[in-house]
């Protein structure tokens, strides 16, 4: 649980959650404008006590002007109250469940800018992997934090019934053009798993991922598998059996994108 310092406005800490879905863990990222003295922090993660404390440490001596969360699961949400009382601060969510206060204004759409002692971030509503996520964009260092609508190893399940297939296509498109745009973007910065070096590179695999998959589900359709475990076990042959029921979200996901 040691901080690292990624580039001159993000700082990781890693919890120790690790696992199928959340790879190494979940990352934490502490955002701040060099030399300042007041930060913002992203995804507190689970209820795990000693992670949380290791971000408290690693923001100290400077205020947290507000935690940001990316999507409601408990791997991001769940230690963001508990957080936010030791920090004396805010949480802002596009999920009204997970803000303190729980007023409007502490929601997050786009075109809200978060301002924090010389750190500018902008909100970039993603649905997809859940109605609610959102990745954040920071302008002045060149870095989008993902959450999980992009992993920094393997795709992200679209998880049905939260999450959407359609929304998630229309959001990887938007990021892809986002980051091969005149904006900049040097970086992604997940919610689990490594920096990506290369944004539209992996975005474009993601999409045609995903295409590849729903053409792979339209044809197990075709030839009689239609329940959902069916279609897993024909099409996620290849994928470790553990990942199955998350697979299976997804196939939910695609079967209701092509009937609706």
């Amino acid at each position: 649980m040691t901080a690292e310092v990624v580039t001159p406005y993000a700082t990781r800490v890693l919890a120790a959650n690790p696992g199928p879905m959340t790879l190494e863990g979940t990352n934490t990222w502490i955002l701040r404008a060099p030399d300042a003295s007041r930060v913002v922090v992203v995804d507190p993660g689970p209820m795990l006590e000693d992670h949380l404390r290791a971000v408290l440490d690693a923001v100290a001596p400077c205020t947290v002007e507000t935690v940001l969360l990316t999507h409601g699961h408990f791997d991001h949400a769940e230690g963001a109250a508990w957080f936010a009382s030791q920090a004396n601060c805010p949480v802002r969510s596009v999920d009204p469940t997970f803000r303190i206060p729980t007023d409007h204004a502490h929601g997050l759409a786009e075109g809200d800018v978060i301002a924090a002692d010389g750190l500018r971030i902008e909100v970039l509503p993603t649905p997809g992997h859940t109605l609610d996520s959102v990745c954040f964009w920071l302008p002045d260092d060149g870095s989008l934090l993902t959450g999980d609508t992009v992993l920094g190893r393997g795709t992200s399940v679209v998880a049905h019934p939260d999450g959407a297939l359609g929304p998630y296509l229309e959001s990887l498109e938007s990021l892809r053009a986002f980051a091969n745009s005149p904006a900049g973007v040097e970086r992604l910065l997940p919610g689990h798993g490594p920096v990506i070096d290369d944004p539209g590179a992996v975005l474009t695999f993601y999409l045609e991922h995903r295409r590849e998959r729903l053409d792979q589900v339209r044809a197990a359709v075709a030839a009689g598998h239609t329940t959902p475990e069916a279609i897993v076990a024909h099409v996620y042959a290849e994928v470790d059996p553990i990942l199955w029921p998350a697979a299976e979200r997804s196939v939910r996901a695609q079967l209701a994108y092509l009937t609706r």
